[in-house]
């Protein structure tokens, strides 16, 4: 779709909700619907708003490596918020990751993505969150441990692992595949969950999109890999499972279903296809499927009994599961990524899976962590991941009691 046309889709998407001072300003109208849009692709409102607080407030604690940070304040609050800031400083921010004054913003701001939007579009954006109602909410940004909160720091960080640059269209390619590329390398910054960190907290450029974790959850491989990305995919595929959350048997939980409900699901379906498209191009080539474990093995059979015991009812023996409630289990990708924690942590502790205007029940699971010990979480997830044609390496009682660890320590 050419790019007139795509916002002009966008914008009859973007003017729902937008408040109605913002739309009697004609001078306005244009760039704030547009920047309605752009934040829904961005996901800017999943966080920079806290549990339970007002859209846009900032106060919501993002888990790093280093200790928590609090998100700011995005309204245009002149105090607490962004009311005092002008174009420029906002373009500063989301190009350069410095706020006014020149004090520099940790990398959880995903400003590495951010600098390939363009400044109208940035402009876009800041004209829609100055058009919100200002809320007054001062959030601590100070909250990691020494040596961490000293921003001066970021100087050196960004000599290492970022450049400010503009997106840069590649040559030969689609118009569609570069309007994709400009999304998911830009605001979509899928990168910055999808993508391997090393241990500054860095992108792994050489396993760009090829799975990470987030907040013990598996952000899966999202590349054309056929064995454990989206190789088996097709373009419709894909775009169906970020309108809707649901795909080939696949419903989106854990951090994905935010995504899907706050951003994917709202966005017009041919910058969905143009993502597809340029995803189904970014061809990591994985190593050669592994064998799967044999029935016979202890592990499989521990697996066996409590699988059937447990989980049948809802995912099938078969592990075909139900249409559009109880994920397929059989050849999801998700049930055989190197790292097996959403697995693990779906059992841990349920979920629910992402509501739609396509798909608005929402299916969950319950927590079956209460009951299962470390070394029967371990078993039945290793089945799953050797059953049915999967294949991948077993999961042992350690690594289930270091997630669920994790996961009690992160909700103290």
């Amino acid at each position: 779709m050419a790019r007139a046309a795509w916002q002009g889709a966008a914008i009859v998407i973007a003017c729902l909700m937008i408040p109605a001072a913002a739309l009697a300003d004609p001078d306005n109208y244009i760039a704030i619907t547009r920047g309605k849009a752009l934040a829904t692709v961005g996901d800017c409102v999943a966080c920079h708003t806290a549990p339970g607080g007002t859209p846009f407030a900032g106060g919501l604690a993002l888990q790093t490596p280093f200790g928590p940070i609090m998100t700011p304040n995005i309204t245009p609050d002149n105090t607490s918020g962004i009311g005092s800031w002008s174009a420029d400083d906002f373009a500063r921010a989301m190009h350069e990751g410095r706020r006014p004054g020149g004090t520099y913003l940790y990398p959880a701001f995903p400003y590495p993505y951010f600098t390939r939007v363009s400044r109208a579009d940035t402009d876009a954006i800041y004209a829609y969150l100055r058009s919100l109602a200002p809320v007054v909410n001062r959030v601590n940004r100070n909250t990691l441990p020494f040596p961490f909160n000293i921003r001066s720091s970021m100087l050196g960080w960004n000599a290492l692992f970022f450049k400010p640059a503009g997106f840069v269209p590649e040559t030969g390619r689609s118009e569609e595949f570069n309007r994709g590329a400009y999304l998911v390398e830009g605001l979509g910054h899928c990168g910055a969950c999808h993508t391997p960190l090393n241990a500054l907290g860095a992108n792994k450029a050489d396993q760009y999109l090829q799975g990470s974790q987030i907040d013990h959850w598996t952000a899966p491989n999202i590349t054309n890999d056929r064995q454990v990305g989206l190789g088996k995919w097709s373009v419709d595929e894909t775009v169906q499972y970020l309108k809707t959350g649901q795909a080939r048997g696949s419903i989106a939980g854990g951090p994905m279903k935010d995504v899907i409900e706050n951003s994917t699901s709202k966005m017009p379906e041919a910058d969905l296809k143009a993502i597809a498209v340029y995803l189904k191009e970014r061809g990591a080539e994985g190593p050669p499927p592994m064998a799967a474990l044999l029935s016979s093995d202890a592990r499989m059979k521990l697996g066996e009994a409590i699988f059937v015991d447990t989980c049948a009812a809802c995912h099938k023996r078969s592990g075909e599961g139900v249409a559009h409630m109880f994920p397929r289990l059989a050849g999801n990708v998700i049930a055989t990524q190197d790292d097996p924690a959403s697995l693990m942590r779906i059992i841990l502790t349920g979920g629910r899976a992402a509501s739609t205007d396509a798909t608005p029940t929402a299916p969950a699971m319950p927590s079956l962590g209460y009951r299962l010990g470390d070394d029967q979480v371990a078993a039945v997830v290793t089945y799953v991941r050797n059953s049915w044609g999967n294949a991948a390496s077993p999961v042992s009682a350690a690594m289930v009691k270091a997630l669920r660890e994790r996961v009690s320590a992160a909700r103290e």
